[in-house]
């Protein structure tokens, strides 16, 4: 009887195991997408100002020759 109570009492520690580990998993995925969604935010405000600065570079007619 020892044994099928330890195979049980194993298995529910793996699982339980496996799922705090999937908790954490998903917790930095969040935090990997919201990284992300920022560094996408600055890269668009980037390009924003250097198409911002373009224009008027081009409209004064100082482009390189």
């Amino acid at each position: 009887m020892f044994w099928p109570m330890l195979a049980i009492a194993l298995g529910f520690c793996g699982i339980a195991v496996l799922g705090v580990l999937a908790v954490r998993v998903f917790v930095e995925a969040q935090r990997l997408a919201r990284q992300v969604a920022a560094t996408t935010d600055r890269i668009n405000r980037a390009a924003e100002d250097l198409e911002r600065a373009a224009t008027r570079l081009a409209s004064t007619g100082d482009a390189l020759r």
